[in-house]
């Protein structure tokens, strides 16, 4: 009688659940056929072994890779976001309050100040025509002063001369302590230069600089009341014997420190990326 094999009975890899097993008996001097596979080293086991010697270049790898996309983020976002969510562009397109004559973007002046600025503001447009804003921004982003800000803010709220012939508005830069005071050609001839000279020069940045900002606003609205009435000019603070010195760097400083930073943020670049690959290389090498 002749012993037929299947595929399953020669190796358990071809072995089939669904179908029963043969084996073949040992009285007909065969021994059962079976496939097998010599087992291999772990995978895991080959890597592991291959990266312990370069486990620890790989994390200085990682690391200054970290730091340098950290540094590149940390010098290069303020900027952005300052661009982007600057207020005073906020003010300009809002354009001027309905319901009061203030602005108060910066966020300094008191509930009190707000309600006499109102009462002595409107109190001066329904007697003499004059209608008069104050803004307050904190930082200043687009424009290089207070002035050219000012005159920008009164070109927006009022395009055309007729409509802001008397107009004129107050501009307090509180990061900056400086203000200025523009308005159309009938506004600034009724205030007079010498007023706005002392307005600019003396009520505004002295009592910014003391972070008096209320202070600061209410009387420089008073001194151009009363300059719109004829009356004395009230004058402003005496400044103190302490320089004012401004809170933004010069072109020059602001170019030295970005290509410090640049330098910086590049030579990391370099030690994150080219001196792993070198000390990589010459493992390798060495096999």
């Amino acid at each position: 009688m002749e012993t037929i094999l299947s595929p399953h009975s020669l190796c358990p890899l071809f072995k089939n659940p669904l179908l029963p097993s043969f084996q073949p008996k040992s009285s007909y001097g065969l021994k059962p056929i079976c496939c097998t596979l010599r087992k291999q080293p772990s995978l895991s086991v080959v890597k592991q072994s291959f990266d312990k010697p370069t486990s620890w270049l790989s994390n200085v790898h990682q690391g200054l890779a970290a730091l340098a996309i950290s540094l590149a983020l940390n010098f290069s976002l303020p900027i952005l976001t300052d661009s982007a969510l600057a207020s005073e562009f906020d003010v300009l397109n809002e354009g001027p309050p309905k319901e009061s004559y203030v602005v108060d973007d910066a966020g300094v002046l008191s509930r009190v100040t707000r309600s006499d600025l109102k009462r002595l503001l409107s109190d001066l447009e329904s007697r003499k025509g004059y209608h008069i804003n104050v803004v307050t921004v904190r930082k200043l982003t687009s424009k290089a002063d207070a002035f050219e800000y000012a005159d920008q803010v009164l070109e927006r709220w009022y395009p055309t001369v007729e409509e802001g012939n008397k107009k004129g508005i107050i501009v307090l830069i509180t990061s900056q302590k400086e203000g200025a005071v523009t308005g159309g050609p009938e506004f600034i001839q009724a205030v007079g230069d010498s007023v706005l000279d002392g307005t600019v020069s003396e009520n505004l940045p002295v009592l910014a600089t003391e972070e008096k900002y209320n202070e600061a606003v209410f009387s420089s609205a008073k001194r151009l009341v009363a300059a719109i009435d004829g009356l004395p000019d009230p004058g402003g603070p005496l400044a103190k014997d302490n320089k004012r010195e401004s809170n933004f760097k010069t072109r020059e400083e602001t170019d030295e420190k970005r290509g410090q930073f640049t330098l910086v943020v590049g030579g990391l670049l370099v030690i994150a990326f080219v001196v792993p690959m070198a000390q990589y290389y010459a493992y390798v090498s060495k096999k």
